[in-house]
């Protein structure tokens, strides 16, 4: 099968698809690694809402994909950024998603955003005023006996100015939890307005403050993600934490080797890659669980390309290559996204990514993938 697509000053080339499709699989009752994918929502193209305006969300497509998530037996990251949280869905929409996916999939393995998003950074005067906002969330997730991740916070980031203030507030949170949690550090990479997180300028100082907040409420955190796209600063927190106590990686850049570990511990998952990828990971992680580390290693490794694609800088627009992935794939009707997301990046990556997902099998109908290529092509008049 060919497709023509253009290169960088707009020429027509000839593309041949090299892929074959992964095999399905599913991920045992018990396996090797955690595995949560972040998952995103699927905006309502239909909707009279200007793209700045409030989110309208096509709940069907969005929990099909939430189905087939569960169906290769991966957990769910539900409501977080891969979702647009705080990025086109509010916290409405998000409650919403979380009570959906709480009554579709109540057997699922699930883990809900909790966050301070409905509360106006600026508005934000106090440590008081974030802990409100995040016990007004925590009380309502936990209303419906669902786990939670706390989320980085940006009106936390706006009012507090040293680390005793996230120990405390933090410490507060995790005693109100009725389930262990799991904490959220995620890199201003990912959210410039986290920048300075954990009252630190530096790795070297929030280490410690994060170190200091799992130690002292161990029995009540799971686990901790960590998103700063450095597999050393990964592996210096991983080896600090208290026994019973899970690092979950969100390195969309390094996740085979941090998944696979080493002598001395490894990392479970949950990744926003993990979304357009989560073939790739149910394949990988059981092969890992039947003792084959290298084909665990063959089938994640030729993803990174993509994934580093996906999740360049800016950053932040990563979910714009998650999404055109699932459409690809056949996981929505169409490519529009809350807050005219799919507009975040240019033609080449999209061209790009097409062809990178083809090299590692993630097209799963390659016929379909070539049709819908097609259309975005002639959208951008670049037949």
């Amino acid at each position: 099968m060919k497709i023509s697509l253009p290169d960088d000053t707009g020429k027509l080339t000839d593309y041949t698809l090299v892929g074959q499709p992964l095999p399905e699989a599913r991920l045992p009752a018990n396996p090797a690694r955690i595995v949560y994918s972040a998952a995103h929502v699927v905006a309502d193209p239909f909707t009279a809402n200007d793209p700045s305006g409030p989110a309208t969300v096509d709940w069907d497509a969005t929990m099909r994909f939430r189905h087939h998530l569960h169906g290769l037996g991966l957990g769910i990251a539900e409501a977080m950024d891969t979702a647009q949280r705080g990025m086109g869905l509010d916290w409405g929409g998000a409650l919403e998603l979380i009570r959906r996916t709480r009554s579709e999939l109540p057997d699922a393995l699930v883990a809900n955003g909790c966050g301070t998003d409905h509360l106006d950074t600026p508005k934000a005067r106090s440590l008081d005023d974030v802990k409100r906002a995040y016990m007004e969330q925590l009380e309502v997730i936990q209303a419906l006996d669902a786990r939670v991740i706390l989320m980085a916070s940006r009106a936390m980031a706006h009012v507090a100015s040293r680390p005793d203030d996230y120990i405390a507030l933090y410490g507060e949170l995790l005693t109100a939890c009725d389930h262990p949690a799991i904490l959220h550090w995620l890199g201003d990479m990912f959210d410039p307005a986290l920048a300075g997180y954990w009252g630190g300028n530096n790795f070297e100082s929030a280490l410690e403050t994060v170190v200091a907040i799992i130690d002292a409420n161990a029995d009540k955190v799971d686990g901790i993600k960590i998103s700063l796209l450095d597999k050393d600063k990964e592996v210096i927190l991983r080896r600090r934490l208290p026994d019973g106590v899970r690092m979950y990686t969100g390195d969309d850049f390094n996740y085979p080797e941090l998944i696979e570990g080493d002598d001395q511990g490894f990392s479970h998952a949950l990744l926003g890659i993990f979304d357009p990828l989560a073939p790739a990971a149910a394949h990988a992680v059981t092969q890992l669980g039947q003792g084959d580390a290298v084909g665990f290693r063959a089938t994640l490794d030729p993803t990174v390309p993509l994934a580093r694609l996906i999740f360049r800088a800016p950053t932040q627009y990563y979910k714009t290559g998650v999404v055109f992935l699932a459409w690809l794939n056949g996981f929505q009707d169409h490519f529009v996204m809350l807050n005219g997301a799919q507009a975040m990046r240019p033609l080449p990556y999209f061209t790009e990514v097409f062809r990178l997902a083809d090299g590692c099998g993630l097209l799963r109908d390659p016929e379909l993938a070539i049709t819908r290529m097609k259309r975005l092509l002639a959208m951008y008049c670049a037949t």
